[in-house]
């Protein structure tokens, strides 16, 4: 399977997909992934962005109203079909374009930033979307992007959960063992039942990898890591949103940051 079959199941999750996200049922991204992808990127004002599988264009405008000049790349043209509308609605002088991170259209060295929120580990050619990234990107420039966790979103899991519906452990298995477009069908947890059956379930073909696989493409690309984070839901949040309580238990997600190094003279 390669990036172009994996677009067009991209594509047909798109419109299902954009409706729930925007209804409020993508939990996890909007109490806990997205917050803590904020508070970890830098201060983008005035710089020229690119956001990688930008999907509907609800991260890329978040990035935006931080004072970024953005580009939103996604390969789903309805997903940048809901991206554009938004933008022509409420203007934040966002560009989007229907493209493979595969094959970037753009010029060497455009960029000053380049971030991707949960869409590398969807593309089975992981390292040529990196070494496009890092092509793309300024001299100094920085990539920051979330995953799933390379532990915690393994073949085999299960969410061992106590009498009183908590989750108090997650059952994992077969890390070292990388899936290869194997597909799982899914929609939001939290979408009540009539909406689940209103929409297909997402068909989304899976790609793992380690977490030390992960960390030297980017080194054998060129990058030099920055941070790494893996978000925590705070008590706080679980009471405003009992449903990412699992979250609490291990780390969902992994957030990395690296930066092209500036040229020697």
């Amino acid at each position: 399977m390669d990036h172009r079959e994996v677009g067009r199941y991209w594509n047909g999750n798109a419109e299902a997909w954009t409706q729930l996200a925007r209804a409020g049922y993508d939990v996890y991204r909007d109490y806990l992934n997205t917050p803590a992808f904020l508070d970890m990127l830098p201060d983008v004002r005035g710089l020229s962005g690119l956001d990688i599988g930008c999907g509907e264009g609800h991260n890329t405008r978040l990035m935006a109203q931080k004072g970024a000049q953005l580009v939103g790349l996604d390969i789903a043209e309805v997903f940048i079909e809901h991206a554009a509308k938004t933008e022509r609605d409420a203007p934040l002088g966002i560009e989007y374009c229907v493209a493979s991170a595969v094959e970037m259209p753009f010029a060497d060295g455009r960029f000053d930033f380049a971030t991707a929120v949960m869409s590398l580990m969807d593309i089975p050619e992981t390292g040529r979307v990196l070494a496009e990234a890092f092509r793309v990107l300024k001299p100094g420039g920085f990539m920051q992007f979330s995953i799933c966790h390379p532990c915690f979103d393994t073949p085999h899991r299960r969410n061992l959960r106590n009498e009183q519906g908590l989750t108090y452990a997650i059952e994992v298995g077969d890390y070292f063992r990388s899936l290869d477009g194997e597909l799982s069908e899914w929609l939001f947890g939290s979408a009540p039942s009539e909406l689940k059956q209103k929409y297909p379930k997402f068909k989304v073909p899976r790609f793992t990898r380690t977490v030390s696989q992960w960390l030297n493409m980017l080194v054998e690309t060129g990058f030099v890591i920055e941070r790494v984070e893996e978000p925590r839901p705070s008590d706080e949040t679980v009471q405003q949103c009992p449903a990412v309580q699992d979250a609490q238990v291990v780390a969902y997600f992994l957030h990395v940051r690296a930066r092209k190094p500036q040229v020697k003279t």
